[in-house]
């Protein structure tokens, strides 16, 4: 596991920190993808035994989106999640549990975009779909 979190880091041009490679760990050592929050990602740190501060998880969770290896996805305008999957997808954001799910891509039409205004360019679109249970 170190050795693909080391990997990851290497990818995005970080040094592997012990507390980044730590982070990197439980971010992507099964290799699945994930949604985290940093008070999410600070708590299964504390659970794993690693001594980080939720102040190293934020400033970490930063570089590695500054570094492209995540993307962070605002749910609302004081709530930020990190994907570690970074390609261009829409997400779901179940209101009742507060969690974020990739919402599959291949069932979205976006068929037209508004113009931009003069002088501005559209530099992304993102689709957060929010559900709540029936």
């Amino acid at each position: 596991m170190v050795d693909r979190s080391s990997r990851w880091l290497s990818k995005g041009g970080l040094r592997p920190t012990r507390q980044r490679v730590s982070l990197a760990n439980l971010l992507i050592g099964d290799g699945k993808d994930r949604h985290v929050t940093a008070e999410s990602l600070y708590a299964a740190s504390c659970g794993s035994g690693e001594k980080v501060s939720l102040a190293t998880v934020y400033n970490t969770l930063r570089a590695f989106c500054d570094a492209g290896l995540m993307q962070e996805v605002m749910v609302d305008g004081s709530k930020s999640y990190f994907d570690t999957r970074v390609d261009d997808h829409p997400h779901f954001f179940w209101e009742d549990e507060g969690v974020l799910t990739d919402a599959p891509a291949d069932e979205l039409e976006i068929a037209k975009l508004p113009k931009a205004p003069d002088g501005a360019l559209i530099s992304k679109v993102e689709v957060v779909i929010r559900l709540r249970r029936a």
